[in-house]
């Protein structure tokens, strides 16, 4: 039996009042909805906090879900919902980060002197990559910045970020290329690629 047939028994037993089930998929949810809530919010006291926050919406939400997504999906637009109001709440601004991690330096075309990832040149490069990464996502436009963090980040398919953000697949692979090249102008300096070369 595939996760989200599992996930779907689930939400059935839960929206018939089994509290159990429901338990069953916190249970199962409820650190990889904190991983992602702590990339908006940095304390881990207030990351726990509007995790709660979001599994109680989605809770009382549970009869409206039709199960046209997969209860990730729906779980996460929540998640994101609620960690937007509890910011805007505090007056903050949702912040965004990624970190380009060592060994995916290596999927990079033409970079190969990010290979020898111990020489301290290699690191200050890989540390400039993951600031410009950033800094270039930060100054993304929203719809942009949260279809590359859903992709790249989450790792979702192009089919949960389309229903997640509520818009046709094509809108996503749209967004992610535009993401990824306002990315790769920004990495070019720095990789030394030419205009015709993404990385």
């Amino acid at each position: 039996m595939s996760d989200r047939e599992i996930d779907r028994q689930l939400v059935a037993r839960a929206q018939r009042g089994d509290k159990r089930a429901f338990e069953l998929l916190v249970e199962k949810y409820q650190r990889k909805l904190a991983r992602l809530l702590s990339r908006f919010i940095r304390d881990p006291a207030e990351v726990e906090d509007v995790a709660q926050e979001a599994f109680i919406k989605a809770y009382r939400a549970l009869p409206a879900f039709r199960g046209d997504s997969a209860f990730y999906t729906w779980l996460y637009r929540i998640g994101i919902n609620t960690a937007k109001n509890y910011l805007m709440a505090m007056g903050r601004r949702a912040p965004t980060s990624t970190e380009v991690e060592a060994d995916e330096a290596e999927g990079f075309e033409e970079g190969e002197q990010l290979r020898d990832i111990n020489t301290p040149e290699s690191v200050l490069l890989s540390n400039e990559i993951a600031e410009t990464v950033n800094s270039t996502i930060e100054k993304l436009p929203e719809e942009l910045r949260t279809a590359i963090q859903m992709r790249e980040i989450e790792g979702m398919s192009y089919e949960d970020i389309a229903k997640a953000m509520n818009c046709p697949i094509g809108t996503v692979r749209s967004r992610i290329f535009r993401a990824r090249e306002a990315i790769a102008e920004q990495l070019r300096p720095l990789l030394g690629t030419r205009k015709d070369k993404r990385w």
